[in-house]
């Protein structure tokens, strides 16, 4: 896989992402840790999350796609395979939104 550069962050990064948005409510956890090994399998390395993935589904909160890629990080050691980018800002209900670094840890 070439790698491209991520503007002037020096980071290389795939020329395609990872879309995590399905992580959570179409793709279960255990589904989710498989898509992600063969995709760093395959030559990528860029995922793509947010806060507010799968918020949409009745009974979620937001953030189950940042959890489940956060475990399959923790149980798969391949965190210093992966260029992740997430986005955050956008109303997550009662006092879950803004971009203060105590929301974003």
């Amino acid at each position: 896989m070439q790698l491209r550069p991520l503007g002037r962050s020096g980071l290389q990064v795939s020329p395609v992402a990872f879309g995590g948005n399905v992580f959570g409510w179409t793709v279960d956890e255990t589904q989710s840790f498989r898509l992600l090994d063969a995709w760093l399998d395959a030559g990528f390395n860029f995922v793509d999350t947010a806060d507010v993935y799968s918020r949409w589904v009745p009974g979620h909160a937001g953030g189950e796609s940042e959890t489940i890629i956060g475990k399959w990080f923790r149980q798969s050691g391949k965190r210093n395979r992966v260029v992740l980018a997430t986005k955050v800002g956008k109303p997550m209900g009662e006092a879950k939104q803004g971009l203060s670094a105590a929301y974003i840890q």
